[in-house]
């Protein structure tokens, strides 16, 4: 994919790994409509592109993303009341994207995220943070609400634990952000790219197809009752037999062969 944006970088390798960086290090990455609306439009193509197999995301410079940014909260003000509902739900959009993204989303966090850059991380589905980042979902101090993003914020750290970070805007570090399951993994700065490489080379192990249907079926398997989900998960398994990464890689295992998507 050509980068033709202004506020975020996209560089996709040969191994199909694309890497989306938010790209305002003079504003700490915060968010503003561009920015929403460009990594909006990148996650769709990213979305579509079959040669694409793993999204890293991360920030330039040294913050992940600092939330939302202070100029386009104030230009929100002076809208009108539907004006400023739609602002609002283009952050929504934005991470319901980038949650149902068909393909592995490692978050690769490399300094401070607050706000909406927390929320960020809660739709990835492996976050790796360097040791001497901070967090904080510090709206209340702003007397504002983490409306948007608590979907995903109370689905990854759990109702306890966003009360407990929520309520008083508290900033918190690795160890605690590590506890509480919004961070997957933390390393000292000089080791994240490795770090992430490795983590890369293990998805690049799996079936791409296999991983968007793996993913699909978490959601639904999440929101649903045991017996709705019995039936659901005994007709998408007798479907996975049927693909031809599913015949393939049982072929592959049986013959001691390698499949066609796994990478050394």
């Amino acid at each position: 994919m050509t980068n033709t944006y202004n506020t975020i970088l996209v560089e996709t390798d040969a191994r199909g790994v694309a890497t989306l960086t938010l790209n305002r290090p003079d504003k700490h990455n915060a968010l503003n409509g561009e920015l929403i609306a460009e990594l909006y439009d990148a996650a769709e193509k990213l979305a579509a592109d079959d040669d694409v197999r793993i999204v890293v995301l991360t920030g330039a410079g040294k913050s992940f993303c600092a939330g939302g940014d202070f100029n386009w909260f104030a230009s929100n003000v002076k809208k009108t009341r539907s004006e400023r509902v739609a602002q609002s739900a283009t952050l929504a959009l934005l991470l319901r994207r980038l949650d149902t993204l068909p393909k592995p989303l490692i978050g690769r966090i490399n300094g401070p995220a607050y706000g909406g850059g927390v929320g960020m991380i809660s739709v990835c589905d492996y976050t790796i943070g360097a040791e001497d980042a901070r967090f904080g979902l510090t709206e209340v101090k702003l007397g504002l609400l983490p409306a948007n993003i608590s979907p995903y914020v109370v689905a990854r750290i759990g109702k306890v634990h966003s009360r407990e970070t929520m309520l008083s805007g508290a900033l918190f570090d690795t160890v605690r952000a590590e506890r509480i399951g919004l961070l997957t993994e933390v390393v000292a700065p000089a080791d994240l790219d490795a770090t992430v490489n490795r983590l890369v080379h293990d998805h690049l192990q799996a079936a791409p197809g296999a991983v968007a249907d793996t993913k699909a079926l978490i959601a639904y398997v999440a929101s649903h009752d045991l017996e709705t989900n019995m039936i659901y998960t005994a007709d998408r398994l007798a479907d996975a037999w049927e693909t031809e990464e599913g015949i393939e890689g049982i072929n592959s295992f049986i013959n001691k062969g390698v499949p066609s998507w796994r990478v050394k």
